[in-house]
C-alpha cells in the first residue's frame, strides 16, 4: 500500500544522549509511538513568590522557570515479530527498555574504576558524570534534560519471559543556565530554546483592550 503523496512526514519525539564536552552524539532514542498527550509545568522564581515576604521586589524574576514534562511512551515489538526481525524474537523488546534504563545508570567501566581507585586508598573520588540528556519534541523544543521519574509496566511476554509490550511513564526536567550556566553545552541549547520561544511569542497577536470590556488601563 502507497502513502499519500501530500502526507505530511511524521517526525518522532525522542532523546538524544550527548557528550557534554564534545558536543559528539552517543545516542538517539526515538520513540517508538508519539505519545498522545504530554503535560507540561512552570514554576515561577521570583523574589515576590509566596512567604519571600519582599514587597518591593514582587515583580522581579529571579531566573527562569523550572519546566518540568511528564509523558507516557508505549513499546511494541508486534510488528518487529511479524517481520521476522532475529532480535525482537530472541529478546523481545529488553533492548528498546535497556536503551532508556541505561540513562539513569552510570557506567559499568566507571564503577569498576571508582571501587579500584578506593581500593588503593584514594580519599576523594569525584561523583560520576553522566551524558548530557536532550528532550527533543520537534525542532522548535530541544531542551536539555534530568531524568526525574521512570516507571516500566510490562504488560505481555514471550513462552521465555521476555517483555513484548510495555508502557514507560518518564518525568522530565528542563536544566537551564542556573543549572548548567552559560558556557556549558547544555545552557547554550537552552538560551537557543528561549530566544526561539521569544521569536514565538512575537508572533502571536496582542488582542485589543476592548476584547476583555476595557476603554484603557483605570
Amino acid at each position: 500500500m502507497t502513502t499519500f503523496p501530500g502526507s505530511p512526514k511524521l517526525l518522532k519525539g525522542g532523546l538524544v544522549l550527548i557528550d557534554p564536552g564534545s558536543s559528539a552524539v552517543l545516542r538517539v532514542i526515538a520513540l517508538q509511538y508519539n505519545p498522545v498527550t504530554l503535560s507540561r509545568s512552570l514554576k515561577v522564581k521570583s523574589l515576590g513568590g509566596e512567604g519571600a515576604g519582599n514587597r518591593s521586589e514582587a515583580l522581579r524574576l529571579t531566573g527562569p522557570p523550572v519546566e518540568t514534562f511528564t509523558l507516557e511512551a508505549e513499546i511494541d515489538a508486534t510488528d518487529q515479530l511479524e517481520i521476522g526481525d532475529a532480535t525482537a524474537g530472541e529478546v523481545g523488546i529488553h533492548p528498546q527498555l535497556a536503551a532508556l534504563e541505561i540513562m539513569i545508570y552510570p557506567r559499568s567501566a566507571d564503577l569498576l574504576a571508582n571501587d579500584a581507585m578506593a581500593a588503593s586508598g584514594t580519599l576523594e573520588i569525584a561523583p560520576m558524570q553522566a551524558p548530557l540528556t536532550l528532550f527533543v519534541w520537534g525542532k522548535e523544543r530541544v531542551l536539555p534534560v534530568r531524568l526525574t521519574s521512570f516507571s516500566i509496566t510490562e504488560e505481555a511476554f514471550d513462552p521465555n519471559l521476555n517483555p513484548l509490550r510495555a508502557k514507560v511513564s518518564l518525568g522530565l526536567r528542563v536544566l537551564t543556565v542556573d543549572d548548567l550556566g552559560f558556557d556549558h553545552k547544555g545552557g547554550s541549547l537552552f538560551i537557543v530554546h528561549h530566544q526561539a520561544k521569544e521569536r514565538l511569542a512575537d508572533r502571536a497577536t496582542s488582542a485589543a483592550l476592548g476584547a476583555l470590556g476595557l476603554g484603557g488601563i483605570p
